[in-house]
């Protein structure tokens, strides 16, 4: 079986070094780049199952990079940065990032939040890459969201494995216990700040009310509740 390929996007060669060193013992494959211009150019001949990406970049925004690869690529994509304030991992998680880690780090810790991330699409592999509900098509294949009309909505990696979830479990009580363990990352403040980043941004897409939602139902204190009606295909 081949080995998950991460790769790793920062311009200090100390922290490409030690990366490349903690990934590849614990079994991962890993590329490694210095410059955002490398980094893209790779992701047109192979596509990474995670992306490690540094915001302080020489040659290009850390944070827009961070928004196409949630948007473009099927990879899950983790910032590890030295911005360690809190509105730096809210911008990042709102922007689609799946995770978010901060310099000085532990690489043990980086190893664990990596294998996190992949248990949930070995899982998702073996279902179905289509979904329809109360009027919307959910195409996993190409993350877009399609309505009745045909118009298409983009949605990133970390807000897919979140709608999916929903829809692999609807009328269903999912706490947030639950969605740590089923999608990975790190329990605390930061978990639950993305996930409440990406179920408002899955509702905005949807249309839905925010102080009234149909579909994604807040059940306070104890998860959500997703009430549409589901067909997979």
């Amino acid at each position: 079986m081949t080995q998950p390929l991460v790769t790793i996007l920062d311009d200090e060669p100390e922290i490409r070094r030690i990366l490349t060193d903690a990934l590849e013992e614990a079994g991962f494959r890993t590329q490694s780049f210095a410059r955002a211009r490398e980094f893209e150019a790779s992701l047109k001949r192979v596509t990474p199952d995670v992306c490690l990406v540094d915001l302080s970049l020489p040659d290009t925004d850390g944070l827009a990079l961070v928004h196409r690869l949630a948007l473009e690529q099927g990879a899950a994509v983790i910032i590890i940065s030295g911005r360690a304030q809190v509105q730096d991992r809210v911008t990042g998680l709102e922007l689609g990032a799946d995770d978010y880690i901060t310099k000085p780090f532990d690489p043990a810790e980086v190893v664990a939040r990596i294998r996190a991330r992949l248990r949930s699409p070995k899982a998702q592999a073996q279902s179905s890459e289509t979904a329809g509900f109360n009027g919307w098509t959910a195409h996993f294949d190409r993350y877009v969201l399609e309505d009745e009309s045909g118009a298409e909505t983009t949605f990133s990696h970390a807000e897919g494995e979140v709608l999916r979830l929903f829809l692999e479990s609807p009328k269903r009580l999912i706490s947030r216990a639950q969605m740590q363990e089923m999608l990975g990352g790190a329990a605390g403040e930061s978990f639950d700040r993305a996930m409440d980043v990406r179920i408002s941004r899955l509702r905005t897409k949807l249309g839905e009310d925010p102080k009234n939602p149909q579909l994604i139902k807040t059940i306070y204190g104890a998860g959500y509740i997703f009430l549409g009606e589901v067909v997979w295909r």
